[in-house]
This record gives structure tokens, C-alpha cells and sequence, in this order.
């Protein structure tokens, strides 16, 4: 059978939070429908149609579908909405028309319900759709139109593909240093004093926040010249050069801490797209856009980076996609949407987890001191998950609890507190799954270029590698350089055990069956595990 043992004795159980953001590897930082009868059409960067509007007449039972045209490769050129605005969003009663909308990659049902204000049971298709788990891109579903009680809408124009946001296949032979020291700009000649790396040059502060985010180093180095002219030219000013994107905070002067400001603002958009807890943008003059329901990830999370510091004309003319910040980019780095199209999209048909086990050793006393929360930045998606030893004391003390690898690779870094596994072994962190072990000790720590099997020891857990208020370990997943969220289309599971998010982060629960483990930073009862041999 199946069981958690939980201890009677009072055994303390070392504080596991990150502190009010997620940890640094390198020192403290704190993610009207057309009338009836007209078709809208939108195209995929492959030229595939993603939304249809079709008007269906309720009394004669007809549907009225006007023929799909054949596509051709092309950027996306999406019809452009404008919704009447309502002071709120709730379901209308009877639907009279539907909207036909073609899967993207990543789309799971939750979230496309969320972006078209109806229930997950109300869209339907002509294929029987998965209860749980993402789509196929390029599936047909059928939803009910409520377009017409949504605020005034953002254009459907996507701006840049979800490969060209993440660290994804497209960038692993992006040499950065060779681009910034070919651009000849500020950039180039930039150093900036950075805890544990000490005097760091522009072009490294780039290749380590990409790799500490998994974020596209192409995008940052795009939006750094698009602000300040960082990269090919010089900052007009000298605020421009404290703060190079605009943000004005003493915590976030100098180029890292302005970049880690725009990660969180970029992740905000591209995960709470993906997992359908956003749905509308709000500039800084207060004005709120209604994302178009077609738009994909990686252009709301350009979107809604861009809202925090320009008001409504700047914000329009930045999103304008022939002169805006897309062309801006594309002008960088060529065509963001043929790259895309070369490597392919980020996820398969279907995406199924590995076999994981817990972190630790069957009967070793552990808890489970952190639920899903940032993989990294504070507002970076819910990825990640902490574990606590028992010990005699709080805080960061020396643990004899070994950190075992939950599923067999390649070591591919390790240094700094951190430890990545590279799951199809071809050592790269932007192809296949990863696993990002944060907070493991220097002592007796894996080497890299090690194979590690499933249940093999990678370390001991520890304070290191950033900001943390005991020992601990931080776990998270990712694949093709996009972290995975722990309670969205892939469920994470872990000898049996699921995780599913709480209501805020760091809350959340293991559940087995009808046991529940409830995290706690504390490490009371309540969070308390034990893996037996039968877990796995």
C-alpha cells in the first residue's frame, strides 16, 4: 500500500521559500463577428486558418460557410476586430452565431475557453477532443460567438512567433558575443559589477539571464536597442544608460536588473496566455485592451511588455506590425517567422511527461515546503516546486539528505548551486525535457558531462545559488525552452503523486489517490512525506 508517513516527534523541517522572487544563480535578486455570412479568416505562419466566423441560423438549422481558401506560407495577416465595451464580461445566455477557430500549437481547452469568454463544455468539434492535455494545432473547434459584450479588442496580428520568446531550438547557435561585438554599440563596451560573477561584460549579462529564464537572448537584445539603442547605437542620455528600458526603480538600475524587470513583464504575458489567466492588456495611461482570442503567446507576451511604460499612440504605433517592433526585429535578425518555420513548433501532437520520481530517498523524511511557483523571476510561470530535508534546526544548515536525479540524462551544467539534466542527452537546453535542480550544494555535486540514472544521487540540498531562507531544493521542468506549468496541459507527476497549484504561489498540494500532501514553508505535519517502495 501506498503511504505518507508523518512524524509524531517534533522534527524541524528547514524553511524552503525562495524569497519574494525566485532564485539567481550569480547573487540576490528578487515572471463583432462579421455580419452573417462573412468570413473571417486568419493564417498560422504556415498559411493555416485559424478563425472563422460563420453565421448560423437557429430557426433553418444551416450553418453558413463560406469555402477555405488555399494557404500559402506567409506571416500572419489577422483580421482586425473592435468589440463594443462593456463594464463586464459574462456569458450570454443564447448564442446565435459560432466561431470556427483552428488550434495553435500549445493551445489547451481551459485556455481557449478563457480567451473566448465561454465554458470548456461549450466548444465542440467535428474530432472527439481530448478531456485533458494540449491540442493538436490545426484542430477545428466550434465556439460560441460572445464577441459582441467584450471590450474594445487588440488587433489579431500576431508579432512574433512563441520560438523567437523562449529559449527555444531557434537560438542554439545564436552566437551572442560575436553579435554585440559586430553591432559596435554601447552594449559592446558595457560592464556592470554583479555579486558572485564580479565584473561582467554586456554580451555574458545576456547569455546568463537567457539561460537563467530560458528566454530568447535575440528578443532581449532586440528590445535593449528598441528602447535605448543599446545595441547598434549609444543611449541618447544618461538616464538611458541607468535605465535602459525606462523603468524607473532604484532595485532595478543597471542593464541586469532592467532585463530581469522585462522578463517578468514578458512571462507574465506568455505564460498567463498559455495557461488562460489573462485576457486583456492595460497600458500605463489606464487604458484596457481585449486580447484578440487568435493572438498567441508570444505576441501578448510583447504586448504586454510594451503596456507597462507607453501610453495608448505609443503603444499602437510600437504594435504595428510594418513599422513597430516587429519590424524592428525582423530587421535584427531576418524573418523571425521563416526561423520558426525551419526548427518547427515547440511542441509535438502530443506531450507526454517521462517517468519522475521524488527527489529523495525512499524513507528519508522530507516535506513539501514549496507548491508551484516561479521557475525563476517572481513573476515567471508556477514551474517549479521546492523540497525540504528534516533537520535539527531552521535555515540554511549542512543536510546529509541526499537530492536524487527523478529522471535519468545528461548533466549539463553544474556550478553555482544549479544542477540541469538534459533528458534526450544531445546537450542542449533549448531541444527535449529538462529538469533544473536549484539549490544544490557545492559539496559532492554531479559533474558535468555525467549520465545520470533515474534514482542516482546529484548532490545534497542547500542556500545556494540565490535567494532562499533555508535548505532546500527547487525543481522545475521544461521542454524545447518553454517551462512547463505545473497544473496546466501536462500534469506533473512524481512517484505517483501529482502536483496540482494552490490559489496563490507556493501554495498547492501532492495528491495520490485520496492522500493529500499540503505545502507549507514550514514544514509542518501537513506538508510532511516519506517515499515508500511502493510509490514507485
Amino acid at each position: 500500500m501506498k503511504r505518507v508517513t508523518t512524524l509524531l516527534m517534533l522534527t524541524a523541517f528547514l524553511f524552503s521559500s525562495c524569497g519574494t522572487s525566485a532564485p539567481s544563480l550569480w547573487g540576490q535578486y528578487k515572471t463583432p463577428t462579421p455580419a452573417g455570412g462573412i468570413l473571417a479568416t486568419a493564417t498560422s505562419s504556415a498559411g493555416t486558418p485559424l478563425v472563422q466566423s460563420v453565421a448560423i441560423n437557429e430557426s433553418a438549422n444551416e450553418r453558413i460557410v463560406l469555402p477555405t481558401p488555399t494557404a500559402t506560407f506567409s506571416p500572419p495577416d489577422f483580421f482586425v476586430t473592435q468589440f463594443a465595451p462593456t463594464p463586464t464580461i459574462s456569458p450570454s445566455p443564447v448564442a446565435t452565431e459560432s466561431i470556427l477557430y483552428y488550434a495553435q500549437n500549445g493551445d489547451w481547452l481551459p485556455a481557449v475557453a478563457h480567451r473566448f469568454n465561454v465554458e470548456t463544455a461549450e466548444i465542440t468539434s467535428p474530432k472527439l477532443l481530448p478531456a485533458s492535455g494540449l491540442l493538436a494545432a490545426g484542430t477545428l473547434l466550434i465556439i460560441p460567438d460572445r464577441a459582441d459584450i467584450l471590450a474594445p479588442s487588440t488587433s489579431a496580428t500576431q508579432l512574433i512567433p512563441d520560438s523567437e520568446v523562449v529559449f527555444s531550438a531557434s537560438a542554439t547557435t545564436f552566437d551572442i558575443a560575436g553579435y554585440v561585438k559586430d553591432a559596435g554599440g554601447y552594449l559592446s563596451t558595457y560592464r556592470e559589477y554583479l555579486n558572485s560573477t564580479a565584473w561582467t561584460n554586456g554580451a555574458a549579462e545576456i547569455e546568463r539571464i537567457s539561460y537563467e529564464n530560458s528566454i530568447n537572448p535575440r528578443l532581449l537584445l532586440a528590445i535593449l536597442d528598441y528602447e535605448a539603442n543599446w545595441v547598434r547605437g549609444e543611449p541618447e542620455n544618461e538616464f538611458r544608460k541607468n535605465y535602459p528600458l525606462g523603468y524607473e526603480n532604484y532595485h532595478n538600475k543597471g542593464l541586469y536588473q532592467q532585463l530581469a524587470w522585462a522578463i517578468n513583464q514578458l512571462s507574465t504575458g506568455y505564460y498567463g496566455w498559455r495557461t488562460g489567466t489573462i485576457s486583456s492588456v492595460t497600458l500605463n495611461d489606464g487604458t484596457t485592451y481585449q486580447l484578440a482570442p487568435s493572438l498567441n503567446a508570444g505576441t501578448v507576451a510583447i504586448m504586454t511588455y510594451f503596456a507597462q511604460l507607453h501610453s495608448q499612440n505609443e503603444w499602437l504605433r510600437i504594435m504595428d506590425p510594418n513599422s513597430g517592433f516587429a519590424s524592428f526585429y525582423a530587421n535584427m535578425f531576418g524573418s523571425p517567422w521563416i526561423r520558426a518555420e525551419s526548427f518547427g513548433a515547440i511542441f509535438p501532437p502530443t506531450l507526454i511527461q517521462p517517468e519522475m520520481i521524488l527527489p529523495f530517498d525512499i524513507g528519508a523524511n522530507w516535506a513539501f515546503t514549496g507548491g508551484p511557483h516561479g521557475a525563476w523571476e517572481s513573476y515567471g510561470p508556477l514551474a517549479a516546486i521546492d523540497f525540504a530535508p528534516a533537520a535539527d534546526k531552521s535555515g540554511c544548515t549542512k543536510s546529509n539528505n541526499r537530492v536524487l536525479a527523478i529522471a535519468p540524462g545528461l548533466v549539463i551544467r553544474s556550478e553555482k548551486g544549479i544542477v540541469v539534466i538534459d533528458l534526450d542527452g544531445d546537450g542542449q537546453e533549448q531541444t527535449g525535457w529538462n529538469i533544473l535542480y536549484l539549490h544544490v550544494a557545492e559539496r559532492s555535486r554531479v559533474a558535468q558531462g555525467k549520465w545520470v540514472d533515474q534514482n542516482e544521487p546529484i548532490g545534497y540540498p542547500s542556500c545556494e545559488g540565490g535567494v532562499a531562507t533555508g535548505t532546500h531544493v527547487h525543481i522545475a521542468r521544461k521542454y524545447n525552452g518553454e517551462w512547463i506549468t505545473v497544473d496546466g496541459p501536462t500534469p506533473w507527476v512524481m512517484s505517483g503523486w501529482t502536483v496540482v497549484a494552490g490559489d496563490r504561489p507556493y501554495q498547492g498540494k501532492l495528491v495520490q489517490g485520496e492522500r493529500v500532501i499540503t505545502a507549507d514553508v514550514n514544514g509542518q505535519a501537513k506538508s510532511r512525506i516519506v517515499r515508500t517502495d511502493s510509490d514507485d
